[in-house]
């Protein structure tokens, strides 16, 4: 999908901006309410959540990494009511439904499929989905009317703090500012990219495949579970990274790298030596 520019609208239902929020899109018939599991019960009130639409509860997962859920319904409002008291982990749920009649049973249940699929092939957050459900039979014209329904929605996600369905390699594309970062440390030797939301590890960098004594148990957890993910796996002594994962910061890369607790800004540096930090200096210089 090429980039192009747009215009999106947040609407402050509750006047401020943590409450209830209603986002709109520039020539799209789509709508999403966005709330917290305490503002449940005033969002199930709106008339947004009375049409067919597809969803996502969002929350902390077991190592502090970030976890969605996606679902479907008929009725937004009745599958939303079921999770007031069924899933724990989420805080934040984001629900999309349409201004008009597109959207149907099929076409959230296709919405869902394809969401899911996105997430699992981006492997960046805890998916609490159990399984990928399979994409209804659709006519060419429904799929395709799905299929920009799904583009539209993947443009406003990130706008609301969701990178879950973005490869990490997307955000590490050639820079003009800071190129390649590299560690060779404590038996971690990675690769990896600044970006605008973290730090990005790309595919084949080498993970310590033991651990300090004094690793914090967020490090550890987190290890264990890329491990589990199937992102890092063991090979000929490390843990190779399989594939490009996004860390929210370069000393969470760096620690998940040399296995024990480190800082990213002075760990990662460029192929002349110079640290993140030092770099990061550097742009903020004003110039004279």
């Amino acid at each position: 999908m090429s980039a192009r520019p747009t215009s999106i609208r947040i609407f402050l239902a509750d006047g401020t901006p943590d409450g209830i929020r209603i986002v709109y899109k520039s020539n799209w018939v789509g709508q999403a309410v966005v709330a917290s599991r305490a503002q449940l019960g005033k969002a199930l009130q709106r008339e947004e959540l009375s049409r067919p639409g597809v969803y996502l509860l969002l929350g902390p997962g077991e190592t502090g990494a970030q976890r969605l859920y996606v679902g479907e319904a008929d009725v937004l409002r009745d599958r939303l009511k079921q999770h007031a008291n069924g899933r724990d982990f989420w805080t934040r749920l984001i629900a999309f439904s349409s201004t008009d009649e597109s959207l149907n049973k099929a076409s959230v249940r296709y919405l869902e499929a394809r969401l899911i699929e996105l997430a699992k092939a981006a492997n960046q957050w805890e998916l609490d989905n159990g399984s990928a459900p399979a994409k209804p039979p659709l006519s060419e014209a429904d799929r395709a009317d799905a299929e920009w329904f799904l583009e539209e929605i993947l443009v406003i996600y990130p706008v609301l703090g969701v990178d879950a369905f973005e490869a990490a390699s997307t955000d590490a594309m050639p820079s003009d500012e800071v190129g390649d970062l590299y560690l060779s440390q404590r038996g971690g030797k990675g690769r990896g990219r600044e970006v605008k939301d973290g730090f990005v590890v790309f595919k084949g960098s080498l993970a310590r495949a033991s651990e300090t004594a004094s690793v914090h148990a967020y490090l550890h957890d987190m290890r264990r579970q890329l491990t589990e993910r199937g992102i890092l796996e063991p090979c000929d002594g490390y843990l190779v990274f399989t594939q490009d994962y996004r860390f929210p910061s370069p000393s969470m890369a760096a620690g998940v790298l040399v296995g024990g607790n480190a800082n990213g800004r002075t760990a990662w540096k460029d192929r002349e030596g110079t640290t993140l930090k030092k770099l990061q200096e550097a742009r903020t210089k004003v110039q004279t």
